[in-house]
C-alpha cells in the first residue's frame, strides 16, 4: 500500500468520521462511494470494506458473511481498518461542527451532499456493465 493509498484511506474515514457527528451518517453514504471513487472498487466490495471499518459497533456478522463469500480479502479488511482511525477523529470534529451550526444550514448541507453522492453514482453506473 502506498503512503497515498494510506492517507486517501484514513481521510475516508476522517470524512465519514464527520459527516456522522454532523449528520448520523458514515458507511453508506460517505465511505462506499469514496471507495467505489478513488478505489475502483465494485459496490459489494465497497459496502463490506466500509462494514470492516465500523467491524465491532454494527459489522461483525456482516463482514463475516462477505469474507466466508470470498467477497471482501485480507486486504479489504486492513482498508477497512485504516478508515476506521480516521472515523475514529472524524466523530469527534463532526459533532463538536454540529453543535455550532444552525439546523438550517446543517440541514441544507447534508440535502447538498446526498444530491451529489447521488449524481456520482448515477453517472458512475453508466460505467458499469
Amino acid at each position: 500500500m502506498t503512503p497515498v493509498e494510506f492517507s486517501l484511506l484514513c481521510f475516508t474515514g476522517l470524512l465519514a468520521g464527520i459527516a456522522s457527528g454532523l449528520f448520523g451518517i458514515g458507511g453508506g453514504i460517505i465511505i462506499v462511494p469514496l471507495l467505489a471513487f478513488f478505489f475502483q472498487l465494485e459496490q459489494k466490495i465497497a459496502s463490506a470494506t466500509s462494514l470492516v471499518s465500523m467491524l465491532l459497533p454494527v459489522g461483525l456478522l456482516g463482514v463475516w458473511e462477505y469474507y466466508k463469500a470470498g467477497v471482501v480479502t485480507q486486504s479489504h479488511i486492513k482498508m477497512g481498518l485504516l478508515v476506521s482511525i480516521g472515523i475514529f477523529f472524524g466523530a469527534l470534529i463532526g459533532s463538536k461542527l454540529s453543535i455550532v451550526l444552525p439546523t438550517k444550514i446543517l440541514t441544507r448541507a447534508f440535502a447538498l451532499l446526498l444530491i451529489y453522492v447521488a449524481i456520482r453514482l448515477w453517472l458512475q453506473s453508466n460505467k458499469s456493465t
